[in-house]
């Protein structure tokens, strides 16, 4: 069993480098849609801000995620791995369409899902944070709507006098740094929801580690308290590099078919994304990247004309944003009632 579970964390990294991939296209897409760099060198840029939430980011929304959402008697080994098996099921199925739909809600969903499947809905903590996760479903791209808005009228009014070109030349390095803090942003909310399923997973199996000598004594957690810093390190590792391998049909989508974008745009989306996620991940509540960068792009876009914005791709974004939850559910209670016949925990 003690291998099983070590196991279960090598899958969890993984789900954590498929969110990378998946998700992270989120923080690149507008700084290659206004073409300010490359893809390459894009996701190189993106991968290290998303590594450098490890050294200032707390630790809040990890615990929330793995103490606070789901009824902690419930937890087992088969219950983790069932939700991460329906949050990545659910990514592949979205990244195949070129969907940007939300690991983080994956993730969730597929958590929630996996409990009910084992202890009913009494295994689900109906509480606060419930509340903010879905309630942010829709706040998050609202707000990243109006950050985005009100950045771009901003900088419209403030540069009114400078020509486009020269708008250009001003707003190509200072992309570089709302690119930059978006990434962190993303790493920062992003990588801790691994972080919460494995702690979660450590503390339901700490009686397999209890008396472990060696290597495998650091998978031994008394409780929710403390993170043990392998645990940290690990998931903003696998989400750089998940990064790194970037997920280019989502890129296209976020960067360039939603609306055309120049690099003021960019700024503008970017920096109101990265402020609503900053916001959130300080309140520890586990919002979705792909959400608020999505609303704030609108909003930008919406700045020139209505028109400007492709409705009909949005709202396909958008159905994908309300089947997240219930799908990756469905599918991780059906990975939970395969992996409970098959796998008899002590």
């Amino acid at each position: 069993m003690i291998w099983y579970v070590v196991g279960i964390v090598v899958i969890a990294f993984l789900f954590d480098f498929i969110n990378g991939f998946h998700d992270s296209a989120n923080s690149i897409a507008t700084i290659v849609g206004t073409r300010v760099l490359s893809p390459l060198a894009a996701v190189i840029w993106a991968a290290v801000f998303n590594f450098a939430a490890l050294f200032t980011g707390g630790v809040a929304v990890a615990k929330a995620v793995g103490a606070g959402m789901i009824e902690q008697s419930i937890v087992d080994p088969n219950v983790i791995l069932g939700a991460l098996l329906g949050a990545i099921i659910w990514n592949i199925i979205t990244w195949a369409y070129g969907i940007p739909s939300s690991s983080s809600h994956a993730l969730i969903g597929g958590y929630a899902g996996s409990a009910v499947a084992k202890g009913g809905l009494a295994a689900i903590l109906w509480g606060t944070k419930w509340v903010q996760t879905l309630s942010f479903i829709v706040i998050s791209p609202l707000v990243g709507f109006l950050a985005g808005f009100t950045l771009m009228v901003i900088c419209y009014w403030l540069f009114k006098r400078m020509s486009a070109g020269r708008a250009d030349r001003v707003f190509r390095p200072a992309q570089l740094l709302s690119s930059a803090l978006l990434s962190y942003s993303h790493g920062g909310n992003d990588a801790q929801k691994t972080m919460g399923i494995i702690l979660g997973l450590l503390v339901a199996s700490k009686a397999y580690f209890v008396n472990e000598t060696g290597v495998l004594r650091y998978l031994y957690v008394q409780d929710f308290k403390t993170i043990p810093y392998w645990v940290e390190i690990g998931a903003y590792s696998m989400i750089s590099l998940g990064t790194l391998f970037g997920g280019w049909r989502i890129v296209h989508t976020m960067g360039s078919r939603i609306t055309k974008l120049r690099p003021i745009g960019g700024f503008a989306a970017e920096t109101g994304g990265a402020i609503a996620i900053q916001l959130a991940t300080h309140w520890g509540i586990p919002v979705s990247t792909t959400h608020t960068i999505t609303g704030s792009i609108v909003g930008v876009g919406a700045t020139n004309r209505l028109s400007a914005v492709r409705w009909g791709l949005a709202g396909r974004i958008v159905w994908a944003w309300i089947l997240t939850i219930p799908a990756s559910a469905i599918m991780a209670a059906v990975s939970y009632r395969i992996l409970a016949s098959l796998v008899k925990l002590p």
